[in-house]
């Protein structure tokens, strides 16, 4: 019996009893189970179970009463976890992990049939984190630039051992998809309780460590990753330009200096109006005099965009905290090492406020597809805008022909906890009903069933070019980051051509299809070594 299906066994042997925290469940409806006086009886009894497993019961769904393995079929399945998911907010609980197994099911003509699901779902007291309270932390630098020994330092508030000991517990897939929807995008996190102290990782390597810190937060630094190594930019660039981040925090070592790839994701910040904190690390293997030179470089090269930076060191946490915007960059030194500059960063992120999201209806454009047994497809991604619920008709596309189709919110999922609504900013799975995984693509969107949508092929755009070897004329073809869209595209700039550092308007022309763009996103374009910025100004040139 492999270890997962041990966990199975174990439920089915404890067995329900009264007194204990296993309880039995062939199916739950949402037509019989939320019904009125139902909900709250049901409530009560999960309460009970929980309380009783000292804050943790154990729900085996798909059994019959005495613990035979029935099968739900995987629609069932996941009625069954949405019902569930509600009856554990009505109860002051979530759901924090599930796990299916396939087995022999009944089908409803009584036939047997070889798709049934088994699962058993955690649930655990207390509710899930408040958007207000969660900020996530887009990271970027050079390779060997102390970005991830910082931030595993940050999270486990241990001391790095000089040979980047700390940055192994983050070496796991950002998009890593252990069970259910999850799709957490961060490769770290920590928290701050009510007073401030903060809550960190004890094995960032275990998935309930991470639900433990989301659960005894009242405030969540999520941390993305990014890629230093410069061929691999396209993946820092789908980082920084298809999330919903909070700030930017961009690693300096002291014993490299400022680098190209340094001044290029600089620039990608910046670009996009993300309010950044430089971190100059490694000092621990510099003296003070070449802290000093890379801290003037670092300057100088803020500066050369227009920012103002501002030495943490020399004006304090708190002017810090006031002043970071998309023009006030706050410069500190740190090192993973001595732990030098970490205390002021974790003032710093318990403090920054959330900024703000985007107004409007509901708008996640799809960053990665999966097909989860028992639940079927779900598309990733952040949420710009509006907020989206369990249930909710949503639109999805457009599909190649430009066309959109109507999808059903089957249920949803953030930092391994089923949630029934979410809101801006929050990165989540959502499981769709009416849509195979094979038609979903990265790059579209989710709106409103009500909305208009019009996608485009072609739009107008105000650009910058940061760095051409040459020029940029009618026809040029880098790949365009725009939200989560990353597409070969044809330029036509006014008047011909652009010159390196030359900003003017262009016209820009989708080569293989259309996708969903709007006036003031903005975007990033590459091909080579060059490189370059834009906003979209106008979805319907002339």
């Amino acid at each position: 019996m492999s270890p997962d299906r041990a966990v199975l066994r174990r439920a089915l042997d404890r067995g329900e009893r009264e007194g204990g925290s296993v309880e039995f469940k062939e199916r739950l409806t949402e037509e019989l189970h939320l019904s009125e006086g139902r909900l709250e009886s049901l409530a009560a009894q999960l309460r009970h179970r929980v309380l009783s497993g000292d804050g943790e019961a154990t729900y085996v769904v798909g059994v019959t009463d005495d613990g035979g393995l029935a099968g739900i079929s995987p629609a069932e399945f996941s009625e069954s976890m949405d019902v569930l998911s509600l009856l554990a907010e009505e109860a002051g609980a979530h759901i924090e992990d599930v796990k299916t197994w396939g087995v022999d099911g009944v089908s409803e003509d009584g036939s047997t049939a070889t798709d049934g699901i088994v699962g058993v779902a955690t649930v655990s007291e207390g509710s899930v984190l408040a958007d207000d309270d969660h900020i996530v932390v887009g990271t970027a630098g050079h390779v060997d630039h102390g970005k991830s020994t910082l931030v595993g330092s940050l999270v486990t508030g241990d001391a790095d051992d000089g040979e980047g000991g700390t940055r192994g517990f983050l070496d796991v897939q950002p998009h890593e998809v252990e069970r259910g929807l999850s799709a957490d995008l961060s490769y770290g996190v920590y928290g701050f309780d009510d007073d401030g102290e903060p809550i960190r990782m004890d094995n960032p390597h275990r998935k309930d460590d991470r639900a433990r810190v989301v659960e005894e937060s009242d405030r969540l630094i999520s941390f993305v990753d990014t890629v230093g190594h410069e061929p691999w930019l396209r993946t820092t660039i789908r980082g920084l330009v298809g999330q919903k981040l909070d700030y930017g925090l961009l690693t300096v070592a002291a014993d490299d200096g400022v680098t190209e790839t340094t001044r290029e994701h600089l620039g990608i910040l910046l670009a996009t109006d993300l309010p950044t904190i430089v971190a100059i690390t490694k000092t621990d293997l510099v003296d003070q005099e070449r802290v000093a030179e890379v801290e003037r470089s670092v300057e100088q090269a803020l500066r050369e965009v227009d920012k103002t930076p501002l030495r943490v060191e020399r004006h304090g946490v708190d002017t810090a905290i006031n002043e970071i915007s998309e023009t006030v960059v706050p410069v500190i030194t740190t090192s993973a090492v001595t732990k030098e500059g970490l205390d002021d960063l974790d003032e710093m992120f318990e403090a920054l406020p959330k900024t703000a999201g985007e107004v409007g209806d509901f708008r996640m454009y799809v960053d990665r597809t999966y097909n989860v047994q028992g639940v079927g497809a779900v598309a990733s991604g952040t949420i710009k805008s509006g907020e989206v619920e369990a249930g909710d008709e949503l639109l999805l596309g457009p599909m190649q022909d430009g066309s959109f189709r109507d999808v059903e919110v089957r249920s949803i999922e953030m930092h391994y906890h089923r949630v029934d609504e979410a809101k801006a900013g929050r990165i989540v799975g959502i499981a769709l009903k009416g849509v195979r995984e094979a038609d979903i693509e990265r790059g579209m969107v989710l709106l409103p069933s009500d909305a208009d949508p019009s996608p485009v092929r072609e739009f107008e755009a105000e650009v910058m070019v940061l760095n051409h070897p040459t020029r940029i004329g009618d026809g040029y073809e880098p790949v365009v980051h725009l939200e989560t869209v990353s597409e070969a595209a044809a330029f036509y700039p006014e008047g011909g051509q652009l010159l390196p550092g030359d900003a003017g308007t262009a016209r820009v022309r989708f080569k293989f299809r259309s996708y969903l763009v709007e006036e003031g996103q903005k975007f990033v374009f590459r091909e080579g070594s060059s490189k370059g910025v834009g906003t979209v100004t106008d979805t319907d040139p002339a």
